[in-house]
């Protein structure tokens, strides 16, 4: 059951990517020129998206003791702002202020065949790879 409730996330999730061309890289990037030939129709995506996240999380999510299909909720308690995190957050951001995608819609591009989707995806593995590496290395010294 969980991975059908997966399935179907995941297919809503890349439909409303798709619908909404988030998946597309110059959609994004002109959303991201606030200087230049700015396109604020994104805006509207991510708010309706923080409306409904707002909504299910206060509606179905916080009244309940557990989840209907799993044993308990998984929801983040570190609260602490790091050094590793403000890290990550910048280069995430300028990887996608760079090629206008992130990882999501990445995904959701695999089955268009786009050579360069492939290469973001390799680099994002690869990058993925590379900083678990440095987590580890660090931790040892």
């Amino acid at each position: 059951m969980q991975m059908l409730i997966a399935l179907i996330a995941g297919l809503l999730f890349g439909a409303g990517l798709t619908i909404s061309q988030m998946v597309n890289p110059d959609k994004v990037l002109n959303f991201l020129d606030v200087a230049g030939q700015w396109d604020p129709s994104l805006l509207l995506v991510m708010g309706s998206a923080l409306v409904v996240f707002g909504l299910g999380y206060h509606f179905l999510v916080k009244p309940r003791s557990k989840p209907l299909v799993a044993d308990q909720f998984y929801i983040p308690v570190n609260k602490i702002i790091d050094k590793p995190l403000i890290i990550g957050a910048i280069l995430f951001g300028l990887g996608w202020g760079l090629v206008g995608i992130c990882p999501g819609p990445a995904v959701s591009n695999l089955l268009g065949g786009n050579a360069k989707i492939f290469g973001f995806i390799i680099a994002m593995l690869a990058g993925m790879q590379f900083s678990g590496t440095i987590d580890r290395l660090l931790k040892k010294s």
